[in-house]
């Protein structure tokens, strides 16, 4: 048989598949982990993928105390400065051997620590965790996450997935304009997507440049996040935001608190339903494709691409699949939140640009950003 050919119900025989099957034989060796454990060129290798396969055992537990930290308050007062564990009881509302209990947990992930016996300060992944409303919202959001998950081969069995905890949250966008549902739900959403997204926008200013542009449309703009960022690094731009009528409010609440950000202009519509407003240089889709399934997310880069004059140009700012360094974000993180979600999935830059392509975009290229955990960018010319 040639080398690549398979036969029905047996693996392609290619070098690749070869190598990777000895690999397996190798590693998954009790005989060779025992060696490797001994050899001490070996040994720190060894150690360092055994607590990597333990991380993977126990991530959620180390979820659900970083969690309580979260919740319980105990982060945030660790924050302001060192606390003995009698206050910390306290403001858990928790017994002395519990809170105990939950701070030796923080102290082995790295969330709190002890700096003197009884006394507790910020461990340095809690020193980075406090202050970042983006993480500490999503630390709490992922209740919702966690308890679709609670069965994930039930989770995935259901192709519809519409009753889930996740999909709930994010219907905000099925909901009929003026249903009261509807806007306590956007206003839930949008407050989420908002903390979160000033990293986001953050990775965008750092890595792309606005100077030679005139004119910035943002796309399922939410609240006006990003745009409020981009108009404080570059208040030259002429600045629109396109979202959901229950949303639009939201933005036009928050923009009126700054007088700088009165020129901001509204367009209310369903994007993958209503014309893209017209007359904008630069169009950016800031974490709103991956939330698509494949369908909707050509019909909406489809109407982006009619909306824009030749030479303009639309940047797109999400995780990535495939992104080197940021995997896990990619197809674990999102390809399982967007599952629950009921909608959307993580695409590579490579699959981006080969959408954009299809429907009509003539340049594309990727730029890279200092923390593709974050976001990655793509940016198209029409």
């Amino acid at each position: 048989m040639k080398q690549g050919r398979s036969i029905e119900g047996l693996p392609p025989r290619t070098l690749r598949m070869r190598f990777l099957e000895w690999r397996n034989r190798v590693i998954g060796s009790d005989r060779f982990q025992r060696f490797a454990a001994r050899n001490p060129l070996l040994r720190p290798v060894a150690r360092q993928r055994a607590s990597a396969v333990f991380d993977l055992v126990a991530g959620f537990t180390y979820s659900q105390v970083l969690l309580g930290m979260v919740e319980s308050g105990i982060l945030a007062r660790l924050g302001t400065g060192p606390a003995a564990v009698d206050e910390l009881s306290r403001i858990a509302g928790l017994p002395e051997t519990g809170t105990k209990r939950l701070l030796r947990a923080a102290q082995a992930i790295g969330i709190a620590q002890e700096g003197k016996a009884g006394w507790w300060v910020l461990g340095r992944h809690g020193a980075v965790l406090h202050g970042n409303g983006g993480a500490i919202a999503m630390i709490r959001h992922h209740r919702l996450l966690y308890a679709d998950l609670a069965d994930p081969l039930a989770l995935l069995a259901d192709e519809r997935r519409s009753d889930t905890q996740l999909a709930n949250f994010w219907k905000y966008g099925a909901a009929k304009h003026g249903d009261p549902r509807s806007a306590a739900i956007a206003a839930d959403y949008s407050e989420l997507m908002a903390d979160s997204q000033k990293a986001v926008a953050a990775e965008v200013l750092e890595t792309f440049s606005f100077h030679r542009c005139t004119s910035l449309l943002d796309v399922g703009g939410g609240n006006g996040t990003f745009l409020r960022a981009v108009s404080e690094a570059h208040p030259h731009l002429r600045l629109g935001l396109f979202d959901l009528p229950d949303v639009v409010p939201l933005a036009r609440a928050q923009v009126s608190e700054s007088a700088s950000h009165s020129a901001l202009q509204f367009h209310e519509g369903d994007f993958l339903a209503d014309p893209i407003p017209q007359g904008y240089e630069l169009v950016s889709l800031v974490r709103i494709l991956h939330d698509h399934d494949d369908e909707p997310a050509r019909q909406l880069l489809e109407n982006i691409r009619r909306a824009l004059a030749p030479g303009a140009r639309l940047l797109i700012a999400e995780p990535m699949a495939e992104t080197s360094g940021a995997e896990g974000m990619g197809d674990a993180y999102f390809g399982m939140y967007l599952w629950a979600m009921g909608s959307g999935r993580p695409r590579s830059a490579r699959e981006i640009r080969g959408m954009l392509e299809e429907v009509g975009f003539s340049a594309t290229r990727q730029l890279r950003t200092s923390q593709p955990l974050i976001t990655s960018v793509v940016v198209a010319t029409a």
